[in-house]
């Protein structure tokens, strides 16, 4: 599987709890409804918790500030991922998906690439 992960940001004028609640139901809903159009297998949001320990620990290192969340969206392969995003049905989801983005995503701001995961150990699943 791959997946693109995502730096997303909210809006300058919106406050956070807006931006995360905006984010979590009304987006993650239309993702949800257009997810077989897309060719999306799993989709998660990591909303940013605010946490003083981390930001002394990014302020220690120089660390620029962080995204207000990450998005991660998962195709089965390179090749289902492409033809989703290429059928007609797939162009549509993904214009009503970036229209809704706009309302409350800082699309300046965004950056994104595609991974494939390497996990080095996974102390949960053994």
């Amino acid at each position: 599987m791959i997946k693109m992960v995502v730096d997303v940001w909210k809006k300058p004028e919106m406050t956070d709890e807006q931006f995360k609640r905006r984010w979590l139901v009304e987006h993650g809903t239309l993702v949800k409804e257009h997810a077989r159009a897309m060719g999306f297998v799993k989709y998660i949001q990591s909303h940013k918790i605010p946490s003083p320990e981390i930001e002394a620990f990014a302020a220690e290192r120089g660390w620029q500030r962080p995204a207000d969340g990450l998005t991660e969206v998962w195709w089965e392969s390179m090749d289902a991922m492409q033809a989703a995003m290429s059928s007609s049905e797939g162009q549509k989801a993904s214009a009503i998906l970036q229209q809704d983005e706009e309302q409350f995503i800082d699309v300046k701001k965004i950056s994104a690439y595609l991974a494939e995961e390497k996990v080095i150990f996974d102390y949960q699943n053994q």
